[in-house]
């Protein structure tokens, strides 16, 4: 099917939602059991990690882990948000940077500032938008608030009843920062995220099982292979270890000079999807195939522009001296392997 579907259903009995495109699925979310990311604690600073800067945190849903916990006190009161999903016997991770996403903006509580996403290029929109945040936050000099890409394709009193509800929140939460332990607020909803992120336009379908009669459940069912097919008898097969993702880049029968290189750059360009499908994170190692060390550029550049795509978090760290290429990701998501069990 040509075109782009957001399909809101459930499975197993969770709230999930699917994105597709051309008949392709592109992300995928499903309820966890875990606290979501987004959510917001008062939470209770435990005891330091010696050596390290962080911190363990008391919460009303278990212990959480703050990496930079410097100049908290044991018995000290914080406010934390959730950064991602934390793995089995792990600390929930947690941030002191507390952000309020809503579909149109960012707001940013103790960093001020007005600001415009980057690929809104018209400057009469821009002129219009930065006259429209002045005008919701005045001299409030305690928030700072950021215009998503989104609002490009908005109508202005959406943008303007959307900032104001979410200035409204973080106004309510920020000032509630005195107490007992408590969830303050909880991280979004599959469909909550699916409306707040997948902003382009689209058919929505809501009717239940629209997985099934969208091929969602079949595009799922393929991600429980490791194996992925690049085209042209090249594939991939992705791993999932303790320690990190394994991706192994394979040529297939194609003995050609450039068969390395091709192999190597469909998977630059499938892997951010496949990564962000099977809720894969943390370390990843890629084996590459056999190019040249002139082409490590042109692979380069092309993963970098596959990843700054992709709405994760992701750092490139580079080649290794055995040749593979590391990377760095955010655990945003539960692995779905997990999910389809």
């Amino acid at each position: 099917m040509k075109g782009t579907q957001i399909i809101l259903d459930h499975m197993n009995g969770r709230e999930a939602a699917a994105l597709m495109i051309d008949g392709k699925l592109q992300d995928f979310l499903a309820l966890s059991d875990t606290p979501r990311p987004g959510t917001i604690y008062r939470a209770i600073a435990d005891r330091p990690v010696k050596g390290q800067g962080g911190m363990f945190l008391r919460t009303a849903d278990g212990p959480a882990f703050l990496r930079q916990g410097k100049g908290l006190s044991p018995g000290q009161t914080i406010l934390v948000q959730v950064t991602g999903f934390a793995e089995d016997g792990k600390a929930i991770p947690v941030s002191q940077k507390v952000l309020f996403k809503s579909r149109y903006a960012i707001v940013t509580p103790g960093a001020p500032g007005r600001n415009i996403s980057r690929s809104i290029r018209d400057d009469d929109m821009r002129d219009s938008l930065l006259c429209l945040v002045h005008d919701l936050l005045d001299d409030d000099e305690t928030m700072g608030l950021i215009l998503r890409s989104s609002c490009e394709g908005g109508l202005q009193d959406a943008i303007v009843d959307d900032i104001e509800a979410t200035l409204s929140l973080a106004r309510q939460v920020m000032a509630d920062a005195e107490g007992s332990m408590e969830v303050l607020i909880e991280g979004d909803t599959p469909h909550a995220e699916a409306w707040r992120e997948w902003a382009d336009p689209a058919d929505i379908v809501t009717d239940a099982g629209g997985f099934e009669t969208h091929g969602v459940i079949d595009a799922l069912e393929e991600l429980r292979d490791i194996s992925v097919s690049l085209g042209a008898g090249a594939s991939i097969a992705i791993e999932p270890t303790r320690a990190l993702v394994a991706v192994d880049v394979n040529t297939g029968r194609d003995t050609s000079p450039a068969a390395g290189l091709k192999a190597n750059m469909a998977t630059a360009r499938e892997l951010p999807r496949q990564l962000r499908l099977r809720g894969l994170g943390g370390q990843i190692t890629i084996d590459l195939a056999p190019m040249p060390k002139k082409d490590r550029r042109i692979f380069e550049s092309a993963l970098k522009t596959a990843f700054r795509r992709d709405t994760i978090d992701t750092t490139l760290v580079g080649f290794t001296p055995l040749g593979h290429f590391e990377l760095q990701r955010k655990n945003a998501r539960i692995p779905l392997n997990t999910l389809l069990k």
